[in-house]
C-alpha cells in the first residue's frame, strides 16, 4: 500500500480534458462492485464537502481568474481535505478508492504547463499529503478530439477547456512523460475506442493489480 495507515487500494485515473476517465472510473466502480468489493468513487478536486467548494472556485469563472501558484494552493488544500475525510477512512476500512484526477493532474495543469512549477507542487505534496495511488491509469487521447468533447458537454465548469489545444497537447505530452517516470505506477490505455472496449483493458489492468496487493 501507498498509505500505511490503509488496507485498502487507491487507483486514480488521468488524461487531458475530454479523454473519457470519468467515464471509465465510473464503469470500474459498477463492475467492481458487481464482484461484492466496497467502492469509494471521488473525484479531485471535490470528493468531500470542503473540497467541493474549492472545486467550484478553480474551475469556472475566466481563464486568468487564479496564478498557477494560487491554483497549486487551492488544489493542495481541497486534496488535503479530501485526504482526511475520505480517502484515508475509505482505505482504512479496505474499500477501493477509485478517484478520478489526484496529484498528477496537479503536476501537469500546474506545475509543468502553466509554468515550470513541478518542483512546488511536488514539495506542497510530500510535506502535505505524502500519498500516491497503487495504481494510476491513464487515458490517452488525441488532443483535439478530447478537447471537442469536453467543451460539448456545454458545462459550467470550463475554466481550464477555455486554456485552448495548446494546453491540451502539452497536457498529454506531460502526462505520457509521468508515465515513464512512474513506470511502476502507471498504465497507458488507448481511449480512441468504444467505451466498452477501453472498459475491458481497464478492468484487465486493474484486476492484475487487485490480485497483487
Amino acid at each position: 500500500m501507498s498509505d500505511p495507515t490503509g488496507r485498502g487500494v487507491f487507483l486514480s485515473f488521468e488524461g487531458i480534458d475530454g479523454s473519457g476517465k470519468s467515464t471509465q472510473a465510473r464503469l470500474l466502480a459498477e463492475a467492481l462492485r458487481a464482484t461484492g468489493r466496497e467502492v469509494v468513487l471521488t473525484r479531485e478536486p471535490g470528493g468531500s464537502p470542503g473540497a467541493e467548494e474549492i472545486r467550484a472556485l478553480v474551475l469556472q469563472g475566466d481563464p486568468d481568474r487564479w496564478s498557477a501558484e494560487t491554483e497549486i494552493l487551492l488544489f493542495t488544500a481541497a486534496r488535503r481535505d479530501h485526504l482526511e475525510r475520505t480517502i484515508r477512512p475509505a482505505l482504512a476500512r479496505g474499500a477501493v478508492v477509485i478517484c478520478d484526477r489526484f496529484a498528477d493532474s496537479t503536476r501537469m495543469y500546474q506545475g509543468l504547463s502553466r509554468g515550470n512549477l513541478r518542483g512546488v507542487v511536488d514539495q506542497l505534496h510530500a510535506l502535505m499529503i505524502g500519498v500516491e495511488p497503487d495504481l494510476t491509469v491513464l487515458i490517452d487521447m488525441d488532443p483535439e478530439v478530447g478537447l471537442a468533447r469536453a467543451k460539448g458537454r456545454q458545462g459550467v465548469e470550463e475554466r481550464f477547456e477555455d486554456f485552448g489545444a495548446d494546453l491540451q497537447r502539452r497536457m498529454r505530452a506531460g502526462f505520457l512523460s509521468l508515465a515513464g517516470e512512474f513506470p511502476e505506477r502507471f498504465r497507458v490505455i488507448d481511449g480512441a475506442r468504444s467505451p466498452e472496449a477501453v472498459a475491458g483493458d481497464v478492468l484487465a489492468v486493474v484486476g492484475g493489480a487487485l490480485a497483487s496487493v
